[in-house]
């Protein structure tokens, strides 16, 4: 097993900043010209010809640098890769998170690298491209955005909060009572409003950055919000299962809050999506 003092975290997060000023350049320049656009499982979930291209690029410069590293990755996973998390080092990439917004110019599309040891999530980077905000954490060493400290909202009444939150891509008939049953539940809690940006790992930042006090998904994957969660827990908040528990990266669902209290009251709101695991 591969400890973590074996392992220089501040180099990662180097390298893992440099990695995605790369080929946010790449993603920035294909923002605002015409896409090949195909489709997974739904009509709602997308691929670009970019995404490909980014996470190959990603996933070479990880293996030119660090060829014992396992990896993670959105397409590669989709192209029929195993979504397996052990305890040696291991990268988990969304090349872009926000595809349907990439597709669409809306201007909140990250790349995410989180790295993992022991299970554990260490380092997390999001680079919000079209806004250059590239959001850091490094396990016990805080939050940062652009090299500003983050720090979460002191809210702890849930009726005083802003949300944030992804309906998924399903859209069969049984899930989407299930979705909108859900947002009747917390909007009568009542909250002051429920935002999406359309990126699982920027919704996160958003509550790290105290622009929001908690977010939920069902049908989330780990790669979607693996970098972001350590940088909402070094932001002092915190990530939990939407059934109450800890957080699972592979249970494809979550509640991330601001504080203990947020998550907890916004997890007894919410009736359960079922996904399967990644």
């Amino acid at each position: 097993m591969a400890e973590v003092n074996d392992i220089d975290l501040k180099e990662i997060l180097d390298f893992g900043v440099n990695l995605s000023r790369t080929v946010g350049s790449v993603i920035l320049k294909a923002f605002k010209q015409p896409k090949k656009i195909q489709l997974k499982e739904t009509c709602a979930d997308l691929v670009t010809e970019t995404d490909q291209l980014v996470e190959h690029m990603i996933i070479k410069a990880i293996k030119d640098t660090y060829p014992t590293h396992k990896f993670i990755g959105e397409e590669s996973v989709a192209a029929g890769l195993k979504c397996n998390l052990t305890d040696e080092p291991t990268w988990i990439v969304d090349p872009i998170d926000g595809t349907t917004n990439f597709v669409h110019r809306y201007p909140y599309v990250a790349v995410c690298l989180g790295f993992c040891m022991n299970k554990t999530v260490k380092v997390g980077i999001v680079y919000n491209v079209p806004n250059d905000e590239m959001f850091t954490a490094i396990r016990g060493l805080g939050a940062f955005c652009n090299g500003k400290q983050l720090q979460v909202s002191d809210e702890t009444d849930l009726a005083k909060s802003l949300l944030m939150a992804e309906f998924g891509s399903k859209r069969d008939p049984e899930t989407i009572e299930k979705v909108l049953k859900n947002i009747t539940s917390v909007l009568t809690n009542p909250v002051h409003a429920i935002h999406n940006m359309g990126s699982a790992a920027l919704n996160i930042c958003a509550v790290a950055s105290a622009q929001a006090e908690a977010y939920y998904e069902y049908g989330i994957h780990c790669w979607d919000y693996c970098a972001a969660s350590i940088i909402l827990e070094e932001a002092g908040g915190v990530i939990i299962d939407t059934e109450g528990g800890p957080m699972d990266l592979m249970a494809r669902r979550l509640v991330a809050a601001c504080n203990t209290s947020i998550a907890q009251s916004l997890s007894r709101k919410l009736i359960t999506i079922e996904y399967p695991r990644d």
